[in-house]
């Protein structure tokens, strides 16, 4: 495209906008203006540079080009991982319903919001919590990551959350009774209770949990009490 050419454009742009200035069905429509500020860029641009008009080496115009690019990557990038936490969603309502999710399967980051997609799609399993909150409790899978459990805060419900914290208490007073030789690890489906008091009122299992916490530090000379003979 020339200067002649582009200038010839600009002008039927602007005729075709004066045409369409009482139109309601236009109203608002902001493609008309678009339309002649961008001819009226080109016309600018061969006034200024001369020679003849190519979108390849017009800086804009591959500027937008490569916008729209990475627009569509993110998208694409946006697709592929809602679809990789559908599947993780679906493995873990399949191990759910076929009672093989337990300690043998780790925790992935993402989880929290397969748990979340579960609960969105009205596929709720109880024993998703469970595994998910003794994953927390024992630091095993992403949560053996400290950055990661602290973020767990506030990514996973409440009800998991305080699960994991009586899980934790249970487990250090199961272990200060156990002799040194014996294991301590309670097995899956033990501290089953746990999990129940958990969705039944997730504060007050905080609390037990915090008190079993208090209850089990080692007792220090500081606060050990006066002697009965002083």
């Amino acid at each position: 495209m020339t200067a002649t050419e582009a200038a010839a454009a600009l002008e039927e742009a602007l005729l075709l906008q004066h045409m369409d200035r009482d139109r309601e069905d236009l109203f608002g429509d902001e493609r008309g203006p678009a339309e002649v500020a961008e001819w009226e860029r080109i016309a600018q641009l061969l006034a200024t540079t001369g020679g003849v008009y190519d979108p390849e080496s017009d800086a804009v115009v591959q500027d937008e080009l490569a916008a729209d690019r990475r627009a569509e990557e993110a998208e694409q990038q946006r697709l592929q991982e809602q679809q990789q936490l559908a599947d993780r969603a679906d493995e873990l309502a399949a191990l759910a319903q076929a009672g093989r999710l337990d300690r043998t399967v780790e925790t992935r980051p993402g989880d929290e919001a397969a748990c979340e997609l579960l609960y969105y799609r009205g596929d709720y399993h109880p024993v998703v919590d469970g595994w998910l909150a003794q994953a927390l409790a024992d630091r095993s899978g992403h949560y053996a990551d400290p950055a990661t459990r602290s973020a767990a805060v506030d990514s996973l419900p409440a009800t998991v959350r305080a699960h994991a914290a009586l899980l934790t208490a249970l487990t250090a007073l199961a272990r200060t009774g156990a002799p040194a030789t014996e294991a301590t690890e309670a097995t899956d489906g033990e501290l089953e209770f746990a999990g129940r008091l958990a969705q039944a009122d997730p504060g007050a299992t905080h609390a037990l949990a915090a008190w079993l916490d208090t209850a089990l530090e080692p007792t220090t000379p500081a606060n050990a009490g006066t002697d009965s003979t002083t």
